[in-house]
């Protein structure tokens, strides 16, 4: 019988471990014995947390969106203005351990996973809503709405095409040039916007 008070340790520690061993296998095609022994728990005490390997790769794609989702409302609360939140969008997108090489892994192999699951296709789908929006929401008081979409479609493309680029290892792009890119990208399109509001206003 589990331990009274370590499921909650438990359940994450197995959570965590799948989104490792996703990685390293770089696809779905794990089992919950690879999970089990990367935590360091029986495969009996997995199935009994989460009944199947699906049901713990469904709480491990949730997981980790929440705490993405958890890390973007914190940087968020820190920035002031709306192009400083645009920036902390951007920064949290490509934190540290969102650029490790087995989480990548992992991200590709949901979106491989999406196709065949309705569940998993939910969850990113949520994801890509939800940067669109964070992003969007800032650019409005920056622009008007239509190049607020425009721009908020092509800095989320952005984030998410420097992820799949990372799976080139032959050409492998740094944290701090994603994020510079990304930067550039909105700098870009916003600078003469922004020019020709000031014109327009002193006229």
């Amino acid at each position: 019988m589990p331990k009274v008070g370590m499921e909650p340790v438990r359940r994450k520690a197995l959570v965590d471990a799948a989104m490792r061993v996703i990685g390293d296998h770089g696809s779905l095609t794990v089992t919950m014995s690879e999970i089990a022994k990367q935590a360091g728990v029986s495969p009996a005490l997995a199935h009994h947390y989460f009944g199947s390997k699906e049901q713990l790769l469904i709480e491990t794609v949730r997981s980790h969106l929440q705490r993405l989702r958890d890390s973007v409302v914190t940087a968020l609360r820190s920035a002031k203005t709306p192009r400083e939140k645009l920036s902390a969008i951007i920064r949290v997108s490509f934190q540290a351990d969102q650029f490790a090489p087995e989480t990548i892994a992992a991200w590709l192999a949901f979106y491989a996973e999406a196709q065949r699951s309705e569940e998993t296709r939910r969850f990113l789908v949520i994801y890509a809503r939800r940067l669109r929006s964070n992003l969007l929401a800032n650019l409005k008081a920056l622009c008007s709405g239509e190049d607020a979409e425009r721009i908020a479609e092509g800095a989320a493309a952005m984030i998410d095409g420097l992820y799949i680029r990372q799976s080139l290892r032959s050409a492998p792009i740094s944290i701090e040039a994603s994020i510079a890119l990304t930067e550039d990208y909105i700098n870009a399109l916003l600078a003469p916007l922004s020019q020709k509001a000031a014109l327009q206003k002193d006229r």
